[in-house]
């Protein structure tokens, strides 16, 4: 590990980036109805506003976290940063939704640059017996960015227009890029050998699997054009996939994904419990907005105020819950956390009917809070507790990958489940019998229909959650980790500490 004298400066500076970058995967949501008026367009197209986005920020992190190992994560974030700042400022100045769509590619691919490099810094600047607190602020960085993005969003929306959900970041991102710069250390770098077989079907099977899976929705899970149907993308993808796990397999070089990271067990059950998390984090907003909004008649920015109790206790017990989880074994407030996510999930679905006290919803999303808090920073801190330093980028990008792959399973599941479910509780001639189309105003007479259907879907992500917290009772306990800060370790000491048990 390399000695950095002044860690917590540089990790305040890298924050500042991750948030930005998090909060963009959901602010534009919010902002959809004013950008479809505003540039003259059809939902079916501002829809690709944030699939644009998504795609290009999940499919490239295999390769942008082992490019970090390669030249350095410093130079990596600093290049991605300015990448996401200018494509920022394209998005704001875009005069129609075809320039918006190119310029929130360039948005994704700057987000995915950057993102690999917070964790990797973070794995190689902290010893592990220390990382805990510093994984609490990345891991409320992480809760709090999907909590303040719609909030966030409905604000500037309502007052400046929607314009600014990107402009704000120009000046975030000059800021970040100044104090990166300032504190950020220059890390050594490892002379890595490109796997460029590795590369391409990494790429090409994680664009197949994610566009699949995002975009099956908008073509009813049929054929896209054609021949290609939304099953044979996701089929191909998962071939792909399964072609570059053999190629890393036996690789005589050096692969882009190196297969020794899943030996360690902490390693590989923390990031299927990141993926349930993904999913759930995604997936447990969208019927709960819906119910708000279209039952209850709130507005965007009052629907996501009702979040607030989750975000303010998140993010202050995540930090707290970083300090303690240095000290005790991590798998028991995971678990925790992710059972706490589940009851106030099942909470939520008991609520939901139209005639509901709405001040009782900010009870479970206190809980909620309570579950974040217990959630991000245990299950970072575990996943990469005993990864060795030159294997920080690939670590990272793979658990970033997981996450986001969670995300686009979650958002499309909960799709597919909330229109099956509106379909058998509304009436067939109702607005939004077997699909999500409505106006704005829905009748008093399907309120109590809609309010069912929606707390019926929100029981899939609270089930995924439970399948994370059984995983993270499997967790194996920390081992005090030598050979960092300064103190060497013996060849097999070091080596059996890069092993979970």
């Amino acid at each position: 590990m390399e000695n950095v004298a002044r860690p917590w400066p540089a990790l305040w500076s890298l924050v500042i980036g991750f948030f930005m970058i998090l909060i963009d995967t959901t602010i534009v949501s919010v902002a959809n109805p004013s950008i479809m008026k505003g540039l003259e367009t059809d939902i079916n197209a501002v829809i690709w506003v944030t699939s644009a986005y998504l795609l290009a920020y999940a499919v490239p992190l295999l390769i942008t976290g082992r490019l970090g190992d390669r030249f350095g994560p410093k130079k990596l974030y600093l290049s991605g940063l300015v990448v996401f700042t200018l494509a920022s400022l394209w998005c704001g100045l875009a005069g129609d939704v075809q320039t918006l769509i190119t310029a929130r590619i360039f948005q994704g691919l700057g987000a995915a640059i950057m993102t690999p490099q917070t964790m990797a810094v973070i794995t190689r600047i902290f010893p592990p017996d220390r990382r805990g607190a510093a994984m609490g602020l990345w891991g409320a960085t992480a809760g709090l960015a999907t909590l303040v993005g719609p909030i966030l969003g409905g604000l500037l929306v309502d007052s400046l227009g929607w314009e600014w959900i990107f402009f704000i970041n120009i000046p975030v991102g000059i800021v970040g890029f100044i104090l990166a710069w300032r504190f950020v250390p220059t890390l050594s770098t490892h002379p890595h050998k490109f796997d460029i077989p590795g590369v391409l079907l990494s790429a090409v099977g994680l664009f197949l699997l994610v566009f699949g899976i995002q975009e099956g929705e908008t073509y009813n899970w049929g054929t896209i054009v054609g021949p290609i149907s939304v099953w044979s993308l996701i089929i191909a993808g998962v071939v792909v996939l399964g072609a570059f796990i053999l190629w890393q397999r036996f690789n005589k070089g050096e692969p882009l994904l190196p297969l020794d990271l899943f030996r360690d067990r902490n390693f590989s059950l923390a990031n299927i419990g990141i993926t349930t998390v993904g999913f759930t984090v995604t997936a447990f907003a969208l019927p709960l907005i819906f119910y708000y909004q279209l039952v209850r008649g709130m507005t965007p920015t009052e629907s996501a105020l009702m979040m607030v109790p989750m975000a303010l206790i998140s993010g202050g017990l995540a930090p707290v819950v970083g300090k303690i989880i240095d000290r005790v074994n991590p798998k028991y407030i995971t678990a925790g956390g992710l059972v706490l996510m589940a009851v106030a999930l099942f909470w939520n679905s008991a609520l939901m009917h139209p005639d509901t006290p709405i001040l009782l919803f900010l009870l479970p999303s206190a809980v909620l809070g309570f579950a974040n808090a217990g959630i991000w920073a245990p299950l970072s801190s575990t996943a990469t507790r005993n990864l060795p330093p030159r294997q920080a980028g690939a670590g990272s990008g793979v658990y970033n990958t997981t996450r986001q792959i969670g995300a686009v399973l979650g958002s499309a599941a909960i799709a597919v489940l909330i229109q099956a479910r509106l379909a058998a509780e509304l009436p067939a001639q109702g607005p939004g019998a077997g699909g999500m189309e409505f106006s704005g105003v829905l009748p008093e007479a399907l309120h109590e229909g809609f309010s069912t259907a929606m707390g019926q879907s929100i029981l899939l992500p609270a089930g995924v959650i439970l399948v994370g917290a059984a995983v993270a009772l499997f967790f194996a306990k920390p081992k005090v980790m030598a050979g960092w800060g300064g103190q060497p370790a013996a060849p097999a000491a070091a080596e059996g500490a890069n092993r979970a048990s």
